[in-house]
């Protein structure tokens, strides 16, 4: 098979630009490797352009990048587009690649493409964010478009692909500017990836955690409140609380202390961190008594306090802090996705603050303790360890100590890992935590990340040995990411499902008539004894269709009474994960759901 483009040092390149750059690299070849469909995508977005723009001949373009969900592009049109018109744009698709156009490219200065584009707002939107004298434009048939590609060279190539989202997106992400036409696809190289592909968007929909989250009144979010800032309902907050109680024995057990900060702190502090001049627009301020006050986005500043607050020598390290943090960042409003993208989230942060020699052993502490938490809940995952950037601070032995302790943990606990070359942050090396969940989904959650910046910029220290002041290592560590980017995957990856141990009910009672609801409430309070939340369904409703809402609710395990169970104190059982009915005493009950809940210890 033809290369549709080369890899020339570690950079896609498409073979139009390698042959005016007079370039050789690796070949690739059109198939579902990563590398071959970001072309493909890249290439079938303009397609979809050139029929948008045949279909709608005064629409302007704005981008048209490919994400890790396809494709997409932004445009403006004069006419109402509802999901409806995906199809017809679609088929106006297929028939341009069955024309087989050749896409060209050529360049032409920064003056040239504005005088070009002069009537297309959009297009000069996005010439005044490329700091160039030059551009370059990619052409097919009659549409050609501003793009730094790569690109296929002929849409005949273009075959599978289908239209998956119409949304509606802000002009670069900002909700002070127009709002724009989105549309979102996905392209694969054979029939076969793209019919797998839509049958997990199927299966995704039915899980969306959004629509899961309303079935099971688990959390909600409210206009009047403000965009981004989920309201925890009861059965959200039992859940949640049930996942932070596990992990704070879990931290106590491996010597972590509980602290907490301030969710403000003077300015001055975060112009101390770096935040201020590098995060600033992210953060939210606010003026008390004159001075600027910053709401935390990240919880390391007070945690750095907390080690300001005793003198230590290097018999107390490590020292290992960590906290729920609640933080606050300002995203666009176009950003925010339920609990996936929201303004205000906790954190499980904790910071480990050691010597360069700890480095190796805290992290493979580390790594154990997140394969605990991720195999619990049967989630595969990896782990991809990032190097030392050109721009860097901190002694080059250091670093090369602390990426090696960052491998070394890996190879101990023979776990397959990826190397990100040069993707570390500037202050230290780290180690991102990806989980695959059920349908296959990637999802990016917590970070291991040593720092050797924030350490330098307070000026932290310990004594050695021989009564010296040395430098501390911190170790940024967060396995969750957020509790409510957290709960919103373990959502999707179960389906509402939930695991006995963290259900946010764990027992639905229902009782037969209403001469048994003093029955129901007493085992209601007994369950509540042994750490187990139960609803009563004692509605006017038909038992059946009470049956029928508790099961919906998915709680895990649903227990019917009536005459026979309140005379032989029992209960007729009907368990909603092993789909199996029984009876049984209520003490054996009882015993059997303490059990249950207390199977998990992490």
């Amino acid at each position: 098979m033809d290369n549709i483009a080369i890899k020339f040092e570690g950079e896609i390149v498409d073979l139009q630009t390698a042959q005016q750059m007079g370039i050789e690299g690796e070949g690739i070849e059109l198939d579902d490797s990563p590398e071959s469909l970001e072309v493909l995508r890249h290439s079938t977005a303009h397609l979809m352009a050139q029929a948008i723009k045949s279909l709608y001949p005064e629409a302007e373009f704005y981008v048209g990048p490919v994400v890790k969900e396809g494709f997409y592009y932004d445009f403006k049109v004069d006419s109402e587009i509802g999901e409806g018109d995906l199809k017809k744009i679609e088929k106006t698709m297929i028939g341009f690649a069955k024309k087989k156009h050749e896409i060209t490219k050529y360049d032409i200065s920064m003056d040239e493409a504005k005088a070009k584009f002069a009537d297309d707002h959009l297009k000069l939107a996005v010439m005044e964010r490329i700091p160039s004298d030059t551009v370059s434009i990619y052409k097919q048939g009659e549409f050609e478009d501003l793009c730094r590609g790569p690109h296929l060279p002929n849409t005949k190539l273009i075959r599978n692909f289908k239209l998956t989202k119409l949304a509606g997106a802000y002009l670069g992400g900002d909700s002070k500017n127009e709002m724009l036409t989105r549309i979102y696809g996905i392209a694969f190289a054979s029939k076969e990836a793209l019919k797998n592909h839509m049958l997990m968007l199927a299966e995704a929909e039915k899980r969306d955690h959004r629509k899961i989250g309303r079935e099971m009144a688990l959390f909600t979010f409210r206009e009047e409140v403000g965009a981004g800032f989920p309201i925890w309902l009861p059965a959200g907050a039992r859940m949640r609380s049930r996942l932070e109680d596990l992990l704070f024995k879990a931290h106590r057990k491996r010597g972590y202390e509980p602290v907490r900060g301030p969710e403000m702190l003077r300015s001055d502090l975060w112009k101390t961190s770096g935040h201020y001049q590098n995060y600033g627009e992210n953060m939210y301020f606010t003026n008390i008594d004159d001075v600027e006050f910053g709401v935390k986005p990240m919880n390391c500043v007070g945690h750095i306090k907390v080690y300001e607050h005793d003198l230590h020598s290097y018999r107390d390290l490590p020292l290992k802090y960590f906290e729920y943090g609640v933080v606050h960042r300002h995203e666009f409003t176009g950003a925010l996705h339920g609990l996936f993208r929201v303004r205000e989230f906790t954190q499980d942060d904790a910071h480990i603050f050691c010597t360069s020699d700890q480095i190796e052993e805290q992290i493979i502490e580390v790594v154990d303790f997140v394969d605990k938490i991720m195999t619990t809940f049967n989630f595969d995952y990896k782990m991809m360890v990032s190097t030392k950037p050109e721009k860097a601070v901190g002694d080059d032995r250091v670093w090369e100590v602390s990426t090696q302790a960052l491998k070394n943990a890996m190879d101990t606990h023979k776990l397959p890992y990826e190397i990100d070359e040069g993707g570390g942050a500037f202050y230290g090396p780290k180690i991102d935590i990806k989980i695959t969940d059920a349908i296959g989904r990637e999802w990016q959650c917590g970070t291991i990340q040593l720092d050797f910046n924030l350490p330098k910029r307070f000026e932290l220290e310990y004594t050695g040995e021989e009564n010296n002041k040395i430098q501390p290592v911190m170790i940024h560590r967060a396995i969750l990411g957020s509790f409510e980017r957290f709960i919103g995957i373990l959502t999707e990856h179960y389906a509402g499902e939930f695991p006995m141990f963290i259900a946010p009910t764990q027992v639905a009672i229902v009782p037969i008539a209403q001469t048994h609801n003093d029955y129901a409430k007493m085992i209601h309070d007994k369950l509540l004894d042994i750490g187990a939340d139960s609803e009563i369904y004692k509605s006017n409703d038909s038992l059946n269709k009470r049956i029928r809402t508790a099961e919906k609710t998915r709680v895990p395990m649903l227990i019917v009474v009536g005459d026979e169970e309140v005379e032989n104190s029992s209960v007729a059982i009907r368990d909603r994960r092993s789909r199996e009915q029984s009876n049984s005493s209520l003490d054996e009950f009882l015993k059997m759901i303490q059990e249950k809940i207390n199977e998990v210890n992490f």
